[in-house]
């Protein structure tokens, strides 16, 4: 999930993903596509299923989402985490134990017949695995969208990209990116429309826009430098450490403006974090790769008509309806650094 870093920062909200058309996005590919498996869900929360049982909401996310949204003239690169630092393992046991426990809330729900509650609980038990991952690529490929392996955190390796020119921003529901040194965060980039609020009955709605988020700017309201703001992120708590107790965003900018840095802060607290410098370096010093391009290609709509229809029975006229989208004008890569429209 993160570190949520939302109650500090100057956010720009924009109509329209359309804002961003000429733009090209490096997209946080495992959230993106845990979205997709966490939302395209039958009324009582079963994922969308092919005929033999193999669960497809994500290919179906990846083609109708991106194809839309590059009707728009914004193009995307999906990134792709490499293997987790060993200092997450504690994270992903607990994201592991809440799924376990969101899937007998799920059937509990279902047996009860609310089936307004089996959904919610069920967006909760989404499960990426390898095959999943594999078939992601290989649409990707049949689309011409281009993709990268990252060698550790997909979100590092995005912001990397970003930091060199290469892509606008990155493209992420978490705020990580930011510590990872990404000079223009955007949100909401595959969520944005109407969504129903959870709970609230069936009427009620909320309007989601793409945000974008300005390192920069936020670095100079808050008055920190980029490492006192991870030194933040370390306070708070991140996917590699517990927090402090007591400490969350705001008190933790308050602390580290009094203190300096983490380890002034704390020794007035009379605390300590456990592995300090080797995840401030996870986030200053991330492990990168070169090895990537950026160029989009023309859609193999055989390859997509393959994988897709023959094989999971999507509807063929849908597909191709999409690959027909996807033939936009290409993106202007000498834009991508250029943030004087929104200065």
């Amino acid at each position: 999930m993160g570190i949520n870093l939302r109650d500090i920062l100057v956010v720009h909200p924009e109509e329209d993903i359309g804002a961003w058309e000429g733009r090209v996005l490096a997209l946080d590919a495992y959230n993106t596509i845990y979205q997709y498996l966490s939302s395209i869900r039958q009324p009582d929360g079963t994922p969308l299923m092919d005929s033999q049982g193999r669960v497809t909401s994500h290919l179906s996310g990846v083609l109708y989402r991106t194809s839309s949204i590059m009707a728009k003239g914004v193009r995307m690169v999906f990134v792709f985490d490499g293997p987790p630092h060993p200092l997450k393992k504690e994270t992903l046991e607990t994201r592991r134990e809440v799924r376990e426990q969101a899937r007998k809330d799920w059937m509990a729900a279902l047996e009860e017949g609310d089936i307004e509650g089996a959904r919610m609980k069920a967006q909760q038990t989404s499960v990426l695995d390898k095959t999943m991952v594999a078939e992601v690529k290989d649409l990707l490929d049949a689309m011409g969208v281009p993709w990268v392996d990252a060698l550790g955190d997909g979100e590092a390796q995005a912001s990397y990209m970003n930091a060199k020119g290469d892509v606008w921003a990155v493209a992420s529901q978490d705020y990580d990116s930011l510590l990872f040194g990404s000079e223009l965060l955007v949100r909401n980039a595959t969520l944005s429309g109407r969504r129903k609020l959870p709970g609230r009955g069936r009427r009620e709605y909320v309007q989601v826009v793409p945000e974008r988020v300005d390192l920069r700017e936020n670095l100079k309201a808050m008055g920190l430098t980029r490492e006192q703001l991870v030194d933040a992120a370390i306070l708070v708590g991140t996917d590699f450490n517990r927090g402090i107790k007591g400490i969350g965003p705001k008190s933790a900018i308050k602390l580290l403006k009094a203190h300096r840095d983490l380890e002034g802060v704390l020794r007035f607290k009379d605390v300590e974090v456990e592995h300090a410098d080797e995840i401030r370096s996870i986030f200053l010093e991330p492990v990168v790769t070169d090895d990537y391009d950026t160029d989009f290609r023309r859609a193999d709509e055989s390859a997509a008509l393959r994988m897709l229809v023959d094989d999971h029975q999507f509807s063929e006229s849908r597909v191709l309806s999409a690959l027909k989208k996807l033939e936009v004008k290409a993106a202007e890569p000498t834009q991508q650094r250029s943030l004087d429209a929104f200065l």
